[in-house]
């Protein structure tokens, strides 16, 4: 049964931190999906994420270019497929070809193309919090790779967690 786990922080800084936390559970051949609406933060996760796998140089959105590749103890693809009008276009981007290079692979608009991804990710949707630098993370482990790491998913997310009232905050 999947993960839902809810965090929330109050700056981007805060949110760079929690994306360093989730990024040292990362395994080659790990698909992470971003979600939530325009300015929700999904390039600030990015860049706490890359930042913790030792990525030096600056991450940028790849809304324009589509993809960029950093290199760190493991290797990153960063994708933005928002611009991208049809599912088929996703093989163009040559995402079997990434995950083949046993990196790590954080697409941000991932929602968008779930048919055409593996069976295996996390998927991280971003909303809005009540001030202009709150944002609420909600987790959802999505197959087995990540699933056997909702423990420590948990245990990295507990500064952040909230409870949503159904006890989806509690570490699993």
């Amino acid at each position: 049964m999947p993960a839902d786990l809810t965090a929330a922080t109050g700056d981007p800084g805060t949110t760079r931190a929690l994306a360093a936390a989730v990024a040292e559970l990362a395994r080659p051949g790990d698909v992470v999906l971003l979600t939530g609406d325009l300015g929700a933060g999904k390039t600030a996760f990015a860049q706490g994420f890359g930042g913790a796998l030792g990525v030096a140089e600056p991450i940028t959105s790849p809304t324009f270019t589509l993809v960029n590749r950093y290199e760190g103890r493991l290797a990153l693809y960063h994708l933005d497929v928002y611009r991208l009008d049809r599912l088929d276009e996703v093989a163009d981007l040559g995402l079997a070809e990434m995950l083949d290079d046993e990196a790590v692979v954080l697409i941000e608009w991932g929602d968008t193309i779930t048919p055409v991804l593996p069976a295996d990710y996390l998927e991280i949707r971003i909303g809005l919090g009540e001030g202009d630098d709150d944002r609420v993370f909600s987790f959802t482990t999505v197959g087995g790779r990540w699933s056997l790491r909702e423990r420590a998913l948990g245990a990295a997310l507990t500064p952040w967690l909230v409870d949503d009232g159904a006890g989806n905050g509690e570490p699993c």
